[in-house]
């Protein structure tokens, strides 16, 4: 590991993200994942002499979207160029981009480091089209492609040299991925390649500020391997600077399979691409009330909500961290809580048992706000006593969502309520003691831990039905 106290890494993202509109950006080409290859193709896909492609309203309004959501500057006046690289898997020979005229400029994204906050600059995102996909690992002997991902709306969000660390990266992508989802952009699955990110690496001399010589790292597509390729490109890079030789403006690529990266070719240039307007394509003019009507119909972002709930619900930051990880999550929590006032007990069922069910894949969000006024009373049964918190998530939640109904009904038709009758407790507590002498032994010559297995044991034997407070306390009298 190569000693890199006395340098800094200065890191720029580049990320890209798959629009999730029903077609491609310049043709009606179905845009959705998964079908056969080179079935959502048409002339226009293909880049047939004499088709002509026609913007995809839907995908400029998605930039727009994701733009507002950064506090970017929405560019009024912009075009599309042409970017004239080779790409095999695009079938035009060139590939339809933003270059001069981004859609968004600046903006920013806030991550929270274990030392606050810190806002992580945008230079701009922009509009482009995906190519398709090479194939190298089915014939032996060729590389195949699919046309089906050519033409697909994706928007670049490009960062400002302003990260310095594999950490701060891995954290940035991962709020670019939520805010995506949470503004109905893009779906953020890495694995399906709905979300890609390259990133630019150099590293310098700490308290300097000149740029060093920069290795870009294409197409990582999760936010673990991020993470192992900044850090290892970091390490790469001091390594060959501490040996007194030349780092080279390369392009990579990342090899999962060891956490190491590894030569593509050295890198271009923008002026490699000789970009000019799409002749074919016009220009777009946006206007205030278009850029406002987006702006409107744009959800409560994260931060507000976040700021929003500390001093309407109090609480905790883990909590609420949480609970705006989704959503649907959020939203769900939201209408739960409009109609009850317990909003720290209804977060715990959240987190914990809703959660469970929801990943369990026993039930959606969708299907759970039709059962809120059942889930309010099964709430208000665990925090006044009546039924054990553990009866409650693991049997009683259970059926409501099975069979919708009453929990109060179900629990009291099951014998499952709570009871404060001492009479009854201390039969159930007696019938433990005598069958644990020597833990009473044990707890009489002051190993006041115990006390915790009394309490579990009456509540075994009592199938939960054994008031918790009034158990503990009966105890601790009977063991005095």
């Amino acid at each position: 590991m190569a000693d890199g106290q006395k340098y800094e890494a200065v890191i720029g993202l580049e990320i890209h993200a798959q629009l999730a509109t029903y077609s491609k950006l310049f043709c009606g080409d179905a845009a959705s994942f998964g079908a056969e290859p080179n079935t959502h193709i048409s002339p226009i896909t293909m880049g047939h002499p004499g088709t002509l492609p026609k913007t995809n309203a839907k995908a400029i309004e998605y930039a727009i979207r994701i733009g507002l959501a950064c506090g970017s500057k929405i560019a009024k006046d912009n075009y599309f160029a042409r970017k004239n690289y080779f790409y095999p898997d695009l079938p035009k020979g060139y590939q339809v981009s933003q270059h001069t005229t981004p859609i968004c400029e600046g903006g920013s994204i806030t991550i929270q480091l274990p030392t606050g906050e810190k806002n992580i600059q945008l230079n701009r995102i922009h509009l482009e089209e995906d190519a398709g996909k090479s194939i190298h690992d089915i014939s032996a002997t060729d590389t195949l492609i699919d046309f089906n991902r050519a033409g697909t709306p994706l928007i670049e969000m490009v960062t400002e040299p302003c990260i310095h660390s594999a950490e701060e990266a891995f954290l940035f992508v991962s709020e670019v991925r939520k805010l995506v989802r949470w503004i109905g952009i893009c779906d953020g699955n890495m694995e399906e390649g709905s979300l890609r990110c390259d990133a630019n690496i150099s590293i310098r001399l700490k308290g300097t500020t000149s740029l060093g010589t920069r290795v870009e790292v294409k197409n990582l597509n999760s936010i673990r391997n991020i993470k192992k390729a900044i850090e290892f490109e970091i390490d790469r890079l001091i390594q060959i600077t501490e040996s007194g030789g030349t780092i080279i403006q390369q392009t990579r690529s990342f090899d999962a399979n060891n956490d190491t990266t590894f030569s593509i070719r050295d890198k271009e240039d923008a002026n490699d691409y000789r970009y000019f307007p799409d002749p074919d394509l016009a220009p777009l003019h946006l206007t205030d009330t278009f850029i406002e009507s987006i702006k409107n119909k744009l959800p409560t972002l994260p931060a507000t909500l976040k700021k929003q709930w500390k001093i309407e619900y109090d609480l905790s930051d883990y909590a609420i961290d949480q609970l705006v990880e989704d959503k649907e999550e959020a939203d769900f929590y939201i209408q739960w809580a409009s109609a009850s006032k317990n909003y720290k007990a209804i977060a715990n069922w959240m987190i914990g048992p809703i959660r469970a069910a929801i990943n369990e894949g026993s039930i959606h969000f969708q299907q759970l706000s039709s059962l809120i006024p059942y889930l309010v009373e099964l709430v208000e049964l665990v925090e006044t006593n009546q039924l054990s918190f553990s009866v409650a998530s693991t049997k009683v939640l259970k059926e409501i969502m099975t069979n919708p109904g009453s929990p109060k009904v179900y629990a009291n038709t099951n014998n499952l309520l709570q009871t404060s009758s001492t009479k009854e407790i201390e039969k159930w507590i007696e019938e433990v003691l005598t069958n644990n002498p020597s833990k009473v032994a044990e707890y009489k010559k002051g190993k006041k831990g115990l006390l915790g297995l009394f309490v579990g044991e009456v509540k075994k034997i009592s199938k939960g039905k054994a008031d918790p407070k009034i158990t503990t306390s009966l105890l601790e009298q009977k063991l005095a």
